[in-house]
């Protein structure tokens, strides 16, 4: 079996493809034509050391945001380009600072914010562990309120074009939309299921710690984060490369079925620019690259 996998996400009319030595995207753009950027992989990033368990994680959620956001921002100037508009400088560094400040604002601080209200009429293993079960509602919440924009679900329908592609890959079907669509929109390695993951076992985690402080508790979270991305990525490896282990099934189930709110059905409009994603990929790495 071998020891990589492809990957990918969804970006604005378009996927990025991730492989061992290169990232591709495709976006359709205004005209309907579909547009395809490559760029290398950072040979520093990848030395022999950051396939190491645990330490991978880190390295390759890193590696990924790095690359998504870069991603992100080239579809969003191909959506933009018979606007004459460009999404660059500080409109882009002001956007991606916002981003960050609201996530860490609703998925960290307000968690920890609000069980504090409840901390003198709460033990400390029942305070930790509610501040976590409010942690996965905000996810869930936020899943489903993002779902109502339509811009997003024509996203959401890109990231099941993604899935379809890399399941008819690694079934060794043939790369063609009729082909393709046969397969689900989820898929065991999506990042919903990851950060799905993240949550429950800061869940378990945390949940274990004493009573903090609101500074000291808000602190130990964030400085807890790299364990928790780095076991979760271990846990979502492992299942996927035990498909058929009934016990890990069940494990990877609710991942599946939350990937039912972040996934829709594409056309094949939408699939066919997956498949130009992933094609170049392909072509350049050969075998090297194969699923198992």
């Amino acid at each position: 079996m071998s020891e990589f996998f492809y990957g990918g996400q969804a970006v604005i009319e378009g996927v990025m493809m991730r492989g061992r030595r290169a990232v591709s995207v495709a976006v359709r753009s205004p005209s309907g034509e579909i547009l395809l950027h490559r760029e290398p992989l950072s040979k520093h990033l990848y030395a022999p050391w950051s396939r190491w368990p645990f330490l991978r994680g880190l390295i390759i959620l890193w590696d990924t945001l790095v690359l998504g956001v870069r991603a992100l921002i080239w579809s969003a100037n191909v959506a933009l380009e018979e606007e004459e508009a460009k999404f660059e400088g500080p409109v882009v560094w002001g956007t991606l600072i916002l981003s960050l400040a609201f996530a860490l604002g609703l998925f960290l601080f307000l968690p920890v914010f609000l069980v504090g209200f409840l901390d003198p009429y709460l033990d400390p293993f029942l305070s930790n562990f509610l501040e976590g079960v409010i942690r996965l509602l905000l996810f869930l919440g936020y899943l489903v309120a993002i779902g109502y924009s339509e811009q997003i679900r024509r996203v959401f329908a890109y990231h099941g074009a993604e899935h379809k592609t890399i399941h008819a890959y690694e079934h060794e079907v043939a790369l063609e939309p009729s082909e393709i669509q046969r397969f689900p929109t989820a898929h065991p390695r999506c990042g919903t299921s990851f950060l799905l993951s993240v949550v429950v076992i800061s869940i378990l985690l945390f949940a274990l710690l004493g009573p903090l402080p609101f500074l000291p508790r808000l602190l130990s979270r964030l400085l807890l984060l790299p364990i928790l991305v780095a076991v979760s990525y271990e846990f979502i490896r492992f299942t996927a490369r035990h498909p058929q282990n009934q016990l890990l099934q069940l494990a990877m189930a609710p991942g599946l079925a939350l990937q039912g709110l972040t996934t829709r059905q594409p056309d094949d409009r939408m699939v066919e620019v997956a498949i130009a994603a992933l094609k170049p990929l392909l072509a350049e790495e050969g075998s090297e690259g194969t699923s198992s």
